[in-house]
């Protein structure tokens, strides 16, 4: 017989199963090529509405993928926090964006998908807003984006955003490439992710600080 208390652990077991092969697939081959069949049958589940069942709708799978990974990462970007203090060095606040998601991955280990998914998420208008609202659109990383904020020199705001968007664009592909070459055993640009997130953080801050050229109509 099975007890109620069975039956809640073994759902959390299958839930954990699905959001692994889910962020595998997904990774791999974009969220809207792979069916919730694929998903299922991927995670060793026979019924082809498990994946339904556990998480409704695709948008909802894919949430419940970043809030998996989010913990972590919000707890690194806490203590980080709590030592730069109220820091005028822009790097400070750019290295407490970027290091506390690279450190994640490293804990994880090889190989890894998170990056990779995040990217093929980012590049759906609908699903983005997941991203924002749940990775980026939390206490502390508005903490961060507001102590950054107070760092930069005063920019147009065209410029700003321009930049925002190319800093996320840069983090993110560049996370999901080094991931890739890891996860195929192919030459990385840099040894590590440590590595990788001092490189992101060169290259970051450089871009906030770079000059603005003013162009005629």
């Amino acid at each position: 017989m099975v007890t109620p208390g069975g039956r809640t652990e073994r759902a959390a077991e299958t839930r954990e199963l699905i959001l692994v092969a889910a962020e595998r697939l997904f990774a791999e081959h974009g969220v809207f090529a792979v069916s919730n069949r694929q998903v299922g049958e991927a995670a060793g589940q026979g019924n082809n509405f498990a994946v339904g069942y556990h998480f409704g709708t695709k948008a909802d799978l894919v949430r419940a993928i970043v809030r998996r990974h989010a913990e972590p990462v919000e707890r690194s970007r806490e203590w980080m926090l709590a030592e730069i203090g109220r820091s005028a060095d822009v790097r400070d606040w750019v290295a407490c964006l970027i290091r506390p998601f690279t450190d994640h991955l490293a804990d994880l280990g090889v190989p890894t998908w998170y990056a990779r998914f995040g990217a093929q998420v980012m590049t759906d208008p609908a699903l983005r807003r997941i991203i924002v609202d749940e990775a980026l659109g939390t206490e502390a990383v508005q903490r961060v984006l507001d102590g950054l904020n107070r760092c930069l020199p005063a920019l147009p705001l065209a410029v700003h955003l321009e930049r925002s968007a190319m800093a996320r664009t840069l983090m993110s592909h560049t996370c999901a490439e080094r991931e890739r070459a890891l996860a195929e055993g192919t030459p990385t640009a840099r040894s590590s992710w440590d590595d990788t997130a001092t490189g992101l953080v060169d290259a970051i801050t450089g871009l906030w600080l770079a000059p603005v050229t003013t162009t005629g109509a």
